[in-house]
């Protein structure tokens, strides 16, 4: 079998279905990861799909791969990526595997894997590459292997239950919820009603062609429609989720979109008045704003890498009771079990502005500057790897107070910071920068402007 092996990325494993993803792969990688399975004497895998076209087939082809080594396979359909999640912990597996191509064009599809409770990334998605090149010899000396078990589960109701359990509105407020035709759409809207909430559905019909936009909320351009329904109706606030429903985007009343990182500061406060002292774990590309607020409300700040599963892995270590990244991604563990959960992120912060008689003026109180969004920086002299390795070697910041080399090099100033890191899925440089005032952000920008261009002078900056 033909395989490319850039599919196999930092957190998940994501192709081009017909060009190079096919059944057959689906098959092979099944096989594999069950093979990882037994050796850590895991016996199920749940599985589960978004709503893109090939999700069918490739649901079949892997749970026949799985079930070909001796794997029980549990089928949850299709269900936005924390339901499986969910599932894993709710059944007890600790395995599972999500077939989606998440917020990536209709033409994409992957899969997210879970295996005896981490989620896998980096080498361990690497090492399923490595083994799928000696498949017929695991074929082989598994032959012999009992055929492992199929039934189709259905865990919505179970999951929605478990939610409402969980959180307790003081009274039900008037949102919309654009779900871009991603899967998380039925259940988003089922859930926030049973929470006796009024609710006006945007593209809430899954159709993995997002015929409406793209699903991802990241996008200021693809919460357009959301920020006008808000408006016109004059609604609380509006919930957007990107296509399996593991990142949710919040905009306000007037407009205001309320980027992760303060999400993440509103419910650090709420869960640090139950647990203080606690860390509260960001990625590096969060707002400097999330260490303050942290402080000022009795937590431990916790800076960590970039990465959906590298922050789940720090949050299993630390056992801290929150975590979330600036992509939207966050992590509840306190009453929830630690995953990504959009659908409950959005649950949880109902909860909190529930209380409040102006939710969106509460939101937009959270402390804000002026920042930019993740711009991607290319070299063509340099990998992007190697580029950031000799900014961190080389470059001169002559007005910073700190350098942070967690994750890339985060440049911290006292009016701001910023931020060039090697992404792990696309060969960019991913830069961001933060400042109290427009004069401010130019410096800092200026500052790694030229702090570059003596890497490579012919690099074009999008800033």
């Amino acid at each position: 079998m033909n395989i490319n092996n850039t599919i196999f990325k930092a957190y998940d494993i994501r192709g081009v279905v017909g060009k190079e993803l096919n059944k057959e792969l689906m098959y092979s990688i099944g096989t594999i990861f069950g093979v990882h399975a037994l050796l850590k004497n895991q016996k199920t895998c749940v599985v589960g799909r978004d709503g893109r076209a090939s999700g069918i087939l490739f649901s079949k082809f892997l749970s026949d791969g799985l079930r070909s080594v001796g794997i029980n396979v549990i089928d949850v359909g299709m269900v936005p990526t924390p339901v499986v999640y969910f599932a894993t912990h709710h059944l007890k597996t600790g395995t599972g595997i999500v077939i989606t191509g998440s917020h990536n064009p209709p033409e994409y599809n992957g899969l997210k894997m879970m295996l005896a409770g981490e989620t896998l990334w980096g080498p361990k998605i690497n090492k399923i590459k490595d083994d799928m090149k000696n498949l017929r010899d695991f074929q082989k000396k598994l032959q012999h292997q009992k055929i492992g078990s199929y039934k189709f589960l259905d865990v919505s109701d179970v999951y929605e239950k478990e939610v409402l359990r969980s959180v307790d509105l003081k009274r039900p407020l008037k949102i919309a919820i654009d779900a871009g035709n991603g899967v998380a759409g039925p259940l988003a809207g089922r859930l926030f009603k049973r929470l006796g909430c009024e609710t006006f559905d945007l593209y809430c019909e899954v159709n993995g062609d997002f015929p409406n936009h793209h699903p991802d909320p990241a996008d200021p351009a693809n919460l357009s429609d959301l920020i006008d329904t808000v408006i016109k109706k004059k609604l609380d606030l509006g919930l957007a989720f990107d296509g399996d429903g593991d990142r949710l985007g919040v905009v306000t009343n007037s407009g205001q979109i309320i980027w992760p990182d303060r999400q993440l500061m509103l419910h650090a406060k709420e869960v640090l008045h139950l647990k203080p002292g606690s860390k509260i774990i960001f990625d590096v590309k969060c707002s400097r704003h999330v260490s303050e607020w942290v402080l000022k409300h009795g937590g431990e700040p916790l800076m960590w890498k970039t990465g959906h599963s590298l922050i789940k892995a720090k949050l299993k270590e630390t056992n801290a009771p929150l975590a979330g990244e600036m992509s939207g991604h966050l992590f509840f563990n306190d009453r929830w079990a630690g995953f990504d959960d959009a659908l409950y992120s959005g649950v949880r912060l109902l909860e909190v502005l529930s209380r409040e008689r102006e939710p969106s003026k509460m939101l937009e109180s959270l402390p804000n500057s002026i920042s930019t969004p993740e711009l991607k920086l290319k070299s063509k002299n340099f990998n992007h790897f190697d580029l950031v390795a000799k900014l961190i070697s080389d470059g001169s910041f002559p007005s910073a107070i700190e350098k942070i080399l967690i994750d890339g090099i985060r440049v911290e100033y006292k009016d701001g910071f910023g931020l060039a890191r090697p992404s792990n899925t696309t060969p960019v440089v991913v830069l961001r920068f933060e400042a109290e005032n427009h004069d401010s952000l130019e410096k800092i920008q200026n500052e790694f402007r030229r702090a570059l261009l003596l890497i490579d002078s012919s690099l074009q900056f999008p800033f």
